[in-house]
């Protein structure tokens, strides 16, 4: 997809988001859902309104095309297979191995950032904690740990981000980020969006940064593998500490009450001790994503993403080329909608 397609497929998930959210909360109240229903519904505000964009789109592309070429148009970045465009190539067994490792090592700074959120806004995970683990642990495992991740990394670092990253296009290797071209904008700007995406200022927070951790693992593996693979991981060792820390607590409603005592003093007590830590393993699992590129062959086109050719040289002024941009109304109406729907919520809710 183009990126103004992105844009609006960005603004068509928060639309429906919203228009669930309102249907359930003021129209749906005699329907009960459960954890797994939620977690499914959510994932499928994503991955319908993609997979009809990917559809229709792709229809039209070679309902354009003369006939007895669309094979040869199917090679182009603007006509890709589904698959092909969300760049799920081959990744070593050690970049595996060393992409478990540095996702230890980044959550650190996810308890940094998200102890910061939790001086201005509640804790979402802990709030359903409760409801999370009175559901089966291979469900929660499953849906949690599995499905919500693959969807979240196709969307997101396989759709939008690619589709920003459009121009980046390499037909010697035939993949994307293969030529110097900086990407920095268009990873902060994914990361931003699939913060958004959360609807709630505390997730959005530590979100962003894993977006942008998810984006570089990508660039640097040169596969969505490489990001599926760190947020299922990231996301089933969560599961299974919520699970064993409830075991080893008298009653879940024990938790949540020593959760809701915690004073500023105590979260800023935490928040330096966390900064500490996040101080040290953040800079090593960097130094890990740089490994993984050269683990992968990759190093020139992840350097590549920190620095930006000359303007007559960019790959979008090629062949009389406009040069493309990130920001459109679309985008911009998304942004406004989410912040306006979380501040509705942070404040009325």
């Amino acid at each position: 997809m183009t990126t103004k397609r992105a844009n609006w497929l960005f603004l068509t998930i928060i639309l429906v988001h919203i228009g669930v959210v309102l249907f359930l909360r003021f129209g749906g109240s005699r329907i009960s859902i459960d954890m797994v229903t939620n977690f499914l519904l959510s994932e499928g505000i994503l991955m319908i309104p993609t997979a009809l964009f990917l559809f229709a789109f792709a229809r039209k592309n070679r309902q354009r095309q003369p006939a007895g070429q669309q094979g040869v148009e199917a090679a182009k970045p603007g006509a890709l297979g589904t698959f092909e465009a969300a760049a799920f190539h081959k990744v070593k067994i050690s970049t595996f191995l060393m992409i478990a490792l540095s996702t230890f090592l980044i959550m650190p700074l996810v308890a940094v950032l998200n102890a910061l959120s939790m001086l201005f806004a509640d804790n979402v995970m802990e709030s359903l904690r409760g409801n999370i683990v009175d559901t089966s642990f291979p469900a929660m495992l499953l849906m949690v740990g599995i499905v919500g991740p693959f969807c979240e990394e196709f969307v997101f670092r396989g759709v939008i981000y690619r589709s920003y990253r459009k121009n980046e296009w390499d037909q010697s290797s035939g993949c994307y980020g293969n030529n110097l071209r900086s990407g920095i904008s268009e990873i902060l700007l994914s990361a931003l969006l699939f913060g958004l995406m959360h609807m709630n200022f505390n997730q959005m927070i530590y979100a962003f940064a894993m977006g942008i951790f998810l984006a570089l693992l990508v660039e640097a593996a040169g596969s969505l593998w490489a990001s599926v693979f760190c947020h299922m991981f990231f996301n089933s060792v969560e599961v299974v500490l919520m699970y064993v820390s409830d075991r080893l607590t008298d009653s879940i409603y024990e938790q949540t009450a020593v959760a809701a005592e915690l004073t500023t003093q105590q979260l800023l007590a935490a928040l330096a001790f966390y900064l500490i830590i996040a101080a040290v393993t953040t800079p090593i699992a960097g130094c890990i994503v740089v490994w993984i590129a050269k683990n992968e062959g990759r190093q020139q086109p992840f350097s590549a993403l920190f620095f930006r050719q000359k303007r007559q040289d960019a790959p979008g002024m090629q062949n009389g080329q406009e040069p493309y941009y990130l920001l459109s109304v679309p985008l911009i109406v998304a942004i406004v909608l989410c912040l306006g729907y979380m501040s509705l919520e942070f404040f009325f809710w």
